[in-house]
């Protein structure tokens, strides 16, 4: 029973610049003339669908009257917030991380409390959870690129997405149509197939190390990977799930999934990360990320959008495999720091488009 439940529970579906001038090309006085704005976080806010929703603005150390590049950056899913945490029991601060590696060479950032966190919470949707539905969460993140967008120290032409996991797929949604036109696309770790489809190649994948294990035998294996591949089945149908095969710890799941959540889940799972970034612009600087020992996004789950951005002519750097980086874009030895490959392709993608 025990290693059913630590199945379920390891579920999860499922990211340098622009021209200054350098201050040995000053005369020193024109240097010290220069005001000095210090590095600082600003509280927004913006309204979306009758919701307030809450994030941090991170603005680097500048000067006065600057334009600086700029990335929205997007959390993994379930309620993932602002940081990238899911409080109290998982904290790893993927996306603060992300902000300070990117203040750190001047890029502004914006990070949100999705719907269902921080202090946005559910908003409009508290009364009618099921009602919820992943455009809604696309029209959010519109909505907050826009607002970075007009950011008085932000050069609307050098703004960025980034994503995490699930919210690699929302930035891939928000870049096709962005205004203004995006500078480029970040997918770190991304869920690079159908919502349903990376779901179930982790639960079979941990079906089987449970058996390589000795914490199941082969028989029982086959038969809960039947049924999961049944429940798939179900919920793309929109039938009643039939949980009658599964341990008590996957028929939870399966039941939150096909419960309150149905809405969103089918509406996330009807679209494929690869027929998205077939549509964006030829030429858009992109970066895809998978970490060896990544068991959530293994690399070879991300080949079909790796091979999707090269036929929609982006710009690269491509797809870049960053070893030793487990999902949450660390090294486990160093896990308070993005892990060294996590940053050098950031840089690079950051580079990649500017001149």
């Amino acid at each position: 029973m025990n290693s059913f439940a630590r199945i379920a529970r390891g579920v999860a579906v499922g990211t340098v610049m622009v021209g200054s001038i350098a201050a040995g090309a000053l005369p020193a006085t024109a240097v010290q003339a220069l005001p000095a704005t210090p590095a600082a976080d600003r509280e927004v806010t913006f309204t979306v669908d009758g919701t307030i929703t809450y994030g941090t603005l991170h603005v680097p150390a500048h000067r006065r009257g600057q334009k600086m590049p700029a990335v929205l950056l997007l959390p993994g899913s379930g309620p993932t917030d602002r940081n990238g945490d899911q409080p109290p029991a998982f904290t790893p601060h993927t996306l603060a991380k992300l902000a300070d590696a990117l203040a750190r060479d001047g890029i502004v950032s914006l990070r949100f409390d999705k719907y269902g966190t921080g202090r946005t919470g559910l908003g409009a949707y508290a009364e009618r959870p099921e009602t919820i539905d992943y455009p809604a969460f696309v029209r959010q993140a519109d909505a907050a690129y826009r607002l970075l967008a007009g950011q008085r120290e932000v050069n609307r032409r050098a703004v960025r997405l980034i994503g995490h996991s699930e919210g690699a797929l929302t930035a891939l949604r928000v870049a096709v149509t962005a205004e203004p036109r995006t500078a480029g696309v970040g997918l770190l770790q991304p869920l690079a197939r159908r919502f349903l489809d990376v779901l179930a190649q982790q639960l079979h994948d941990q079906l089987a190390a449970a058996v390589a294990a000795g914490q199941m035998s082969r028989s029982e294996q086959l038969t809960i990977g039947r049924a999961v591949d049944r429940a798939v089945a179900d919920l793309r149908a929109h039938r009643p799930v039939d949980t009658s095969a599964m341990p008590p710890a996957l028929a939870d799941l399966f039941r939150a999934l096909g419960g309150p959540s149905r809405r969103y889940v089918e509406t996330i799972d009807a679209v494929d990360p690869a027929s998205v970034a077939y549509q964006l612009s030829p030429g858009t600087p992109a970066l895809l990320t998978c970490g060896t020992i990544d068991p959530q996004v293994p690399c070879r789950t991300t080949t079909s959008l790796a091979v999707a951005l090269e036929r929609a002519h982006t710009s690269g750097p491509g797809r870049i495999v960053l070893s030793g980086v487990a999902h949450d874009l660390t090294d486990p030895a160093h896990p308070d720091v993005l892990a060294q490959p996590t940053l050098d392709a950031l840089r690079q993608f950051m580079r990649c488009g500017t001149r």
